[in-house]
């Protein structure tokens, strides 16, 4: 099977390959909205492809200040009970002192991106798109942190499987858990949203630049020909490398990318690149371009934040700049295994040297060592794939 039949087929593969999507089911329909100034109807996408949904989670955040103003509809707001959310004890110990990362003014929201079905933003679909935002709010620092989906780790129960398992299981308050009994973390809110708005997003910003290498034009015009199939619009191709303005089809097709060199890893590295050129964009649009372009993804968002908590948090658009950008497990802490009946996995090498070296990237002002439990969880998960590896 050449590259072209395999991105033709992996809308429907990617959706039933772990088993949390029937092959039965792939004809779920999603709205996508009307770009820009375009007076056509809403079209229905059957077997809507995995866009990447961690885009609209920070343009949702980036904008959100202004949609709360300015917007018709309102984000669905579902709290959850923070006594079901679980935080490592040394960590919670250390919260409570000068020294805590959270007296240092940091705000850790976990932001879910799902294959969500007829609306359904809740437990029973994976999270294909995990990302950890880390926000100082003292400097006004955004630091993104992928947590491969594939990655085999605690699921917040003591069950192991691949980590977007957790959220199928348990919704967000278990895909919290994971995050934060993995990785000793102190997340206790997130944002979730379903696939769908993204191109319209990009649209609704003018569109986005990006740099294209030559290796990755035929990948990206693929994946445009797959999803404009499925959508019955048009599409116009990438034809030349370089830097260059990409609409809303051409710079979701990008995202979906895996066929390059780094496979997976790159496809999250193609992720936040684009967060952050559709932030700088951001920055420069209109108010009426920010609500258009939020209204978009609107119906498709639940979080637990309310309007205050997210005025509290973001502050000025223009003031937040994303600092780093990073993938977890680090790239020369992970190794790619298949483990038994989990099938192909990113299994942290030393799971305890991986969180030390976030904690590092994401406080590099704070002393840190790992608790007790994420020793205890390093040291399974080297006995659970000692004989896959």
């Amino acid at each position: 099977m050449d590259k072209q039949t395999e991105e033709t087929q992996e809308i429907s593969e990617a959706q039933i390959s772990d088993g949390s999507v029937s092959s039965e089911n792939t004809e779920a329909v999603n709205e996508v909205h009307a770009v820009a100034g375009d007076a056509k109807k809403g079209r229905k996408i059957k077997n809507i492809p995995l866009l990447i949904a961690e885009v609209g989670i920070l343009i949702l955040a980036l904008g959100i200040l202004y949609v709360v103003l300015t917007a018709t509809r309102e984000v669905e707001r579902k709290a959850i009970d923070e006594e079901k959310i679980t935080i490592n004890e040394e960590i919670a110990q250390s919260m409570q002192t000068e020294e805590g990362e959270e007296a240092k003014g940091y705000r850790n929201i976990a932001l879910f991106g799902v294959d969500a079905r007829d609306g359904e933003l809740g437990r029973g679909t994976r999270s294909d798109s995990i990302i950890i935002a880390s926000i100082n709010m003292d400097t006004q620092e955004i630091k993104l942190v992928s947590v491969f989906r594939d990655t085999f780790l605690n699921l917040g129960n003591d069950s192991y499987n691949k980590c977007n398992a957790a959220y199928a299981q348990g919704g967000p308050e278990q895909a919290i858990n994971m995050l934060n009994t993995n990785l000793d973390l102190d997340i206790t809110d997130y944002v979730t949203v379903g696939f769908g708005g993204l191109i319209d997003s990009v649209d609704a910003l003018g569109g986005i630049e990006m740099d294209i290498t030559e290796t990755e034009i035929n990948h990206l015009n693929n994946y445009q020909m797959t999803m404009a199939e499925e959508m019955g619009v048009d599409y116009i191709p990438v034809e030349h490398s370089g830097k260059q303005l990409l609409n809303g089809m051409q710079a979701t097709a990008y995202c979906r990318i895996r066929y390059t060199k780094g496979d997976d890893f790159r496809r999250a590295e193609r992720q936040r690149d684009v967060l952050t050129a559709m932030m700088d964009k951001a920055k420069t649009a209109t108010v009426s371009e920010l609500t258009e372009m939020v209204n978009a993804i609107l119906p498709e968002v639940q979080t637990s934040l309310g309007v205050n908590e997210i005025l509290s948090v973001l502050g000025s658009v223009a003031g937040y700049d994303v600092v780093a950008s990073d993938g977890f497990p680090f790239e020369d802490g992970r190794i790619g295994v298949t483990v038994g009946s989990k099938g192909s996995c990113v299994v942290p090498d030393d799971l305890q040297a991986n969180v030390t070296e976030l904690h590092r990237l994401l406080y590099p002002e704070t002393a840190y060592q790992p608790s007790k439990q994420v020793q205890n969880i390093s040291v399974e998960i080297a006995s659970l794939t000692d004989e896959y590896r």
